[in-house]
Order: C-alpha cells, then sequence, then structure tokens
C-alpha cells in the first residue's frame, strides 16, 4: 500500500455511526478498511484522536473559472473540499462566448486571456484534465449560457430555432458527462423563461437522468410559489431536482421554510427525487446589478432588506468602496441609498458584489435539521475584495458550529450530507464513501477544534482544525498548508 491512515475515527459517508479503523490507500483508489496491523505502507499517518471522513462535496459552487486563475484552490481544498459541482445558477462554462460575459462577475474580466478558451462542454472538462486544479470538477449545464448563445439576452420565449439550438447544447453537454442543467431565474436572461422552456430541456434531459437544479424565482414571499414550479419541472419532465440555496430571505418570509420544507416532503411521498441544498450563514451574496434590478422592476426575488444589512464585497474599480454598507457609502456619496446602488452599479457593472444579512437563525436551523438538505457553499471566488466568508468557511461552520456546538445535526449525519448523500445525487461514481474501491478523496480532521474563522471583515482565512486532505490518494493540504500538488480529475457523471 502507498498509504496507510492508522486509529481514525472513521465516518464513512453513510451516516452511519463511526467507527475506529485504519485505510489503506494505493494509488487513487481505497484498497483496504479494517485493522491494517499486519500491513506496512509507504507513508503512514498516525490518525488516533482524529476524524476520518470522505472528501466533502459542494454541491453549489461557481469556481467554473477559478479552476484555472486559482488552480490550487486554497479556499477549498483547506476547508476539505475535494470536489467541486460548477455551473450552477444557470451561470455556466459553455459555450465559452457567452459564458465570457460572467467574468466581471468574479472581478476576473482582466483575466480571460489566461484562460485556455473551449467552445463545448466537453472541451472544457477535457481543459480540467489537462491543466487540473488540486480538487475534483463536476459541472452542470447553465441555462442562462445556454440561452444568451442561442437568443440572446431577449425578453421573450424562444423560437424553434433557439429552442433547437438550446436543445442541442444541452444535450452535447450531457454527453459529455455534466451531470444536469442548472436555472437562475432571478438572473439575466434566466428570469425572461417560461416554465414551458424549462420544462422542455428537463424532458429532454430525462433520457440520461441529469437533475435539474435551479435558483428560484424567488426567494422571499414568493418562496412556496417558486418551490412548486420547480418540483413540477422535475415531477412532470421525470428527472431529479435539487433547489439551490434553501432559504427563505427578507423578515417578511421568515419561517416559511417549514412549509417549503413540507412541499419537499409531500414531493418526495409522491415518488419525486427533490433535495436542496444550504450554505450556513444568515447572509447570501450576489451581484448588486441584479438585486437592484430585482427591486426596480418590482420581481423582489431577493426580497425586501434593509440597505444597511448591504455590505460591498467586490468593487474592482472603487476598492475603497469595499466592506462599507450602501447607507455608509450613500451618505458619503450625499444621495439616498438607492441611486447609490444606482451609481455604484454604473461604476462597476457586475463587478459590484454585495453581501446581504437576509435571514434568520432559527430559518438556517430549521433547514439544515432536515434530511432533504446538503451543503453547498454558493460561494463567489472574487480576484479580490472581501468575498462572503462562506467561499472560506461553509464545511467547518457546519462541522464545528452546527454539529458539535449546537447540535443542529450529529456529526455522522452532517459528513453524510457532505459526502455520500450528493455523489448519490450527483451520480459522481466512487465518491462520497470510505470503503474498498472508492477513490481516495479524505479529509482528517480534529471535531474538538474544527472551526470557520472567517468573517465579513476579514473573510480569506482558512478553518482550524484541518489536519490532512487527500485527493485521488494525493496530499494537498498537510496541517493547513497547501502542498502545491494538483491531483483533481474532471468527473463526468456515471451511467
Amino acid at each position: 500500500m502507498d498509504l496507510v491512515i492508522r486509529g481514525a475515527t472513521v465516518y464513512d459517508g453513510t451516516g452511519g455511526a463511526p467507527s475506529a479503523a485504519d485505510v489503506g490507500v494505493t494509488g487513487e483508489r481505497i484498497e483496504a478498511v479494517g485493522d491494517l496491523s499486519a500491513e506496512r505502507a509507504g507513508v503512514e499517518v498516525d490518525g488516533a484522536g482524529l476524524a476520518l471522513a470522505p472528501g466533502f462535496i459542494d454541491v453549489h459552487s461557481h469556481d467554473d473559472f477559478a479552476v484555472f486563475l486559482l488552480p490550487e484552490m486554497d479556499f477549498k481544498v483547506a476547508q476539505g473540499v475535494t470536489t467541486d459541482v460548477v455551473g450552477n445558477c444557470g451561470l455556466g462554462a459553455a459555450p465559452f462566448e457567452s459564458a465570457q460575459s460572467y467574468l466581471s462577475f468574479f472581478a476576473a474580466d482582466r483575466h480571460r486571456d489566461s484562460l485556455p478558451g473551449w467552445d463545448t462542454y466537453g472541451e472544457y472538462l477535457d481543459a480540467v484534465d489537462a491543466d487540473p486544479p488540486s480538487l475534483n470538477v463536476a459541472a452542470l449545464v447553465g441555462h442562462g449560457t445556454v440561452r444568451l448563445d442561442a437568443m440572446g439576452n431577449e425578453r421573450r420565449p424562444p423560437r424553434e430555432a433557439e429552442l433547437a439550438r438550446m436543445l442541442d447544447t444541452l444535450a452535447e453537454g450531457l454527453d459529455a458527462g455534466c451531470v444536469g442543467y442548472s436555472t437562475g431565474l432571478v438572473y439575466e436572461p434566466g428570469r425572461y423563461s417560461a416554465t414551458d422552456e424549462l420544462m422542455s430541456l428537463a424532458r429532454d434531459m430525462a433520457r440520461v437522468g441529469g437533475l435539474y437544479a435551479s435558483h428560484m424565482r424567488n426567494e422571499s414571499d414568493g418562496l412556496l410559489e417558486a418551490v412548486t414550479e420547480t418540483i413540477r419541472i422535475g415531477e412532470e419532465a421525470g428527472v431529479p431536482v435539487q433547489i439551490s440555496h434553501h432559504k427563505a430571505s427578507s423578515p417578511s418570509a421568515w419561517g416559511l421554510v417549514k412549509d417549503s420544507l413540507a412541499l419537499i416532503d409531500a414531493a418526495q411521498a409522491r415518488g419525486v427525487d427533490v433535495t436542496a441544498d444550504q450554505y450556513p450563514y444568515r447572509a447570501g451574496s450576489t451581484s448588486l446589478f441584479a438585486v437592484l434590478q430585482n427591486i426596480e422592476e418590482g420581481t423582489a426575488g431577493f426580497g425586501t432588506v434593509a440597505w444597511s444589512n448591504h455590505l460591498l464585497a467586490s468593487a474592482p474599480r472603487h476598492t475603497d468602496w469595499e466592506g462599507q454598507s450602501l447607507t455608509d457609502l450613500a451618505a458619503g456619496f450625499g444621495v439616498e441609498p438607492l441611486e447609490a446602488a444606482r451609481r455604484i452599479v454604473d461604476a462597476e457593472g457586475e463587478g459590484a458584489v454585495v453581501v446581504i444579512e437576509s435571514m434568520c437563525e432559527d430559518d438556517v436551523r430549521t433547514v439544515m435539521a432536515h434530511p432533504s438538505t446538503m451543503i453547498g457553499s454558493d460561494g463567489i471566488p472574487t480576484l479580490g475584495g472581501k468575498p462572503h466568508p462562506r467561499l472560506y468557511g461553509t464545511f467547518a461552520r457546519v462541522l464545528g458550529h452546527y454539529a458539535r456546538d449546537v447540535r443542529t445535526l450529529s456529526l455522522q449525519e452532517a459528513v453524510h450530507r457532505m459526502t455520500g448523500l450528493p455523489a448519490g445525487k450527483f451520480a459522481l461514481a466512487h465518491r462520497g464513501n470510505i470503503r474498498p474501491g472508492a477513490f481516495a478523496d479524505l479529509v482528517l480532521f480534529d471535531p474538538g477544534t474544527i472551526d470557520d474563522i472567517a468573517t465579513y471583515e476579514s473573510p480569506r482565512q482558512h478553518p482550524t482544525g484541518i489536519a490532512m486532505v487527500w485527493v485521488n490518494g494525493t496530499v494537498v493540504v498537510r496541517d493547513g498548508s497547501h502542498t502545491g500538488t494538483r491531483p483533481g480529475h474532471a468527473l463526468r457523471r456515471a451511467g
């Protein structure tokens, strides 16, 4: 064996009770689990007093470009993430010409020449394999990108030829191994799509079993209607459903998650494969342009939140604005907050990213306690600025604060929601469990000290308590430091 981790408490990803065991690795895969005291290996690691879990799967990431621009992906692997699912919220990586419109959102528009370039999803996944990052990458086809390619930013239904082009692009992505398709129905151009359009794409996807993931039309007072539409699309099309970042935004909607979870329970009872994901914070983060657009056009997809609760996280052309609230910036400009938001968007475009405190703690815990909920960071990997701390701390926060400290869920259940549950849902073969034959994506951590220390004021801080992280059998993090290795793979949907 190349590696044996001895005497750790193994949380195998199934949600079952942990047990003390040795884990042996040969090459990229786990060879044996149990008493390996008679075995010798090239590298031996003492896991006594520590927990060993499968590598965490971030089911809701926006790292499509970051895996090339920031290939060591320290902000993810340092918290134990070994697989990223990219392409969420309709913001897909292909076709490349349309995908480039999202670069400014990540403050990366000046770095487009550093990207390898690709035309199709197959070529995107091949590019990941050719110049691998430190973690694995699975991709969703982004509806917004596909729609932009077919018909531009038009506020109308697609014509027959345009829908045919969208279906062709979706089929190419699915045949290349993408795990499903995503929508962002509060963002351009997804917000201009009717249910029938989304259903047509989902029905075509049913042939391969890919899932439908949606940033829904409304996460505020219209939450229940949005959940109903999302479930309906999957149920009628015959595909699994993933509700993105399940929450209730704005005080008027607090408490509605109990009813939205009941809708999930009822759909599951009818046989619908519907689950959700969540980031463990009361604040979200998104484009100020999108927030302003939803306010001015009355669609209210983000709800109504006081401007004092909007913190400007990224403003690449005016870095002195970063870290200030919209009310403070408005006072400095000598205008009302709404006008300040307009000025910032005029100056920064999609590069203006805000952190918005819009949820209540009771709702966060209610959603997390529900067995349908997986974990996804929804982190925005801006090149600069002060990103939401979820980019660096999501998984450690669940394990430390919510599992250990306030006991919203057990540690073994928290690990399951980050590993075995998403691996099954996203059809990631031989991932998400510790068992012979599985890929050796592993996290060795201290359950007593693991914690997120990233803050809104100082977000770029790695968690405490992570001892070692392996991706495909290669160590990428040791004692909190990146080893410089980049053993990741592009993961293609099984089946």
